[in-house]
C-alpha cells in the first residue's frame, strides 16, 4: 500500500513538473514562430543585405548589431530571424507530411488485415532497413540544389515509417473494442468505422510523435545544410549559418553561437512539449501510474466514441448506458 501510494505521489509530481515545463516550452516556441512569421517586418535589415562589406565585416555584437555580422557584413540577428522561417517551416511541414502518410498507411494495414497487412508490413520493414540520413544525403547530393518544397517532401516521405507502425499497433487494438463490434453489427461500412471511430482513438501517439519529430527534423535539416546539401543561399537557415561560421569559429564565435543556440533551445522545447503531451494523452505510460488510472484513461477514450457510434447508427438509447 505504501509503495503504491509513493509511486502515485511520484507520478503526480512528475506530471506537475511536465506541465510547468510544457507551459514554458509552449511560450518559447510561440515566440519563435511569431518572430519567424514577422521576420520581414521586424528584421532591421534585408535577409542578404550587406551593411558595409569593408568596415562591418565580421563585426562582433554591438548595440547596432546585437548578434554581430558575418564575413559578408550581413546582420546576424536578421539572418537568425529569417533562418527561423526556413528551419521551422521546413520541419513543421515535413512532419505533417510524415504524420498524414504514416497514419493512412498504418490504418490501411490494420483495417484491411490479412495478406494486405503482411505485404504492407514487409514493405515497411524493407524501407526501415535503409538509413534515413544516408538516403537523404545521397538523393540531395545527386539532385542538387533542390527547392524548399522538394526538401520538405524528401524529409516528410522518409520519416513516416515509425508513425505507421504506431498507428497500426493502436488500430489493431481499437478495432477489437466493443464499440467497433457494435458499429460493425449495425451495418457501418469499413470506411466509416476507420475514419469516424478508429482514427480519433489512435491520434494520441501520432500527436506525440509529431511533436517530437519536429525537433528531430530541425536537427536533420541543420545537419544537411551544414554539409552543404540542404538549404542553399540566398535562403538562410540555422544549419547554413552554423556551417558558414564554423570555418572561423575562434575569431567569429558569435556567427555560430546564436544559430546554434536557436537550434538547441527549439529542439529542447519540442522534446519537453512532446513528453508533456504523452503524459496528458496517455497517462498509462507514466511510471508508477496506478491501475485505476490506467483503466480510467483507457475508458475515457473508448466510451465517448462508443456512445457516438450507437447514437449515430440509430441504436436503442438504452444500449448506450450498457
Amino acid at each position: 500500500m505504501f509503495a503504491e501510494r509513493a509511486a502515485t505521489v511520484i507520478a503526480a509530481g512528475r506530471v506537475r513538473g511536465l506541465a510547468r515545463g510544457a507551459r514554458i516550452a509552449f511560450v518559447v516556441l510561440g515566440v519563435f514562430y511569431l518572430l519567424a512569421f514577422l521576420a520581414p517586418v521586424i528584421a532591421p535589415y534585408g535577409q542578404s543585405q550587406q551593411v558595409d562589406i569593408v568596415a562591418m565585416k565580421n563585426h562582433p555584437p554591438s548595440f547596432a548589431h546585437p548578434f554581430g555580422t558575418d564575413r559578408f557584413s550581413r546582420d546576424e540577428l536578421t539572418r537568425v530571424l529569417y533562418g527561423a522561417r526556413v528551419s521551422l517551416s521546413v520541419a513543421t511541414l515535413a512532419v505533417l507530411v510524415s504524420a498524414i502518410v504514416g497514419t493512412l498507411y498504418g490504418l490501411a494495414a490494420a483495417m484491411l488485415g490479412g495478406v494486405v497487412d503482411t505485404v504492407l508490413m514487409r514493405l515497411l520493414d524493407a524501407m526501415l532497413s535503409i538509413p534515413r540520413v544516408l538516403l537523404l544525403i545521397a538523393v540531395l547530393a545527386l539532385w542538387s540544389p533542390v527547392p524548399l518544397w522538394m526538401l520538405v517532401l524528401l524529409l516528410g516521405l522518409t520519416g513516416w515509417f515509425d508513425v505507421s507502425r504506431l498507428v497500426r499497433a493502436e488500430a489493431l487494438v481499437v478495432r477489437e473494442r466493443d464499440f467497433i463490434v457494435a458499429a460493425r453489427s449495425l451495418g457501418a461500412s469499413r470506411r466509416r468505422i476507420t475514419f469516424r471511430h478508429v482514427l480519433p482513438n489512435v491520434l494520441a501517439p501520432v500527436i506525440v510523435t509529431t511533436t517530437l519529430g519536429i525537433g528531430n527534423v530541425i536537427v536533420i535539416e541543420a545537419g544537411l545544410s551544414f554539409i552543404g546539401v540542404g538549404v542553399r543561399e540566398p535562403n538562410a537557415s540555422w544549419g547554413t549559418m552554423f556551417y558558414e561560421a564554423s570555418e572561423a569559429f575562434a575569431s567569429t564565435w558569435w556567427a555560430a553561437l546564436f544559430p546554434g543556440l536557436a537550434i538547441v533551445v527549439t529542439v529542447l522545447c519540442f522534446n519537453v512539449l512532446g513528453d508533456a503531451l504523452r503524459a496528458v494523452l496517455d497517462p498509462r505510460q507514466l511510471p508508477g501510474a496506478p491501475v485505476g488510472t490506467r483503466g480510467a484513461a483507457a475508458a475515457s477514450t473508448v466510451v465517448p466514441s462508443a456512445a457516438r457510434t450507437l447514437h449515430s447508427d440509430g441504436a436503442d438509447p438504452s444500449l448506450r448506458s450498457g
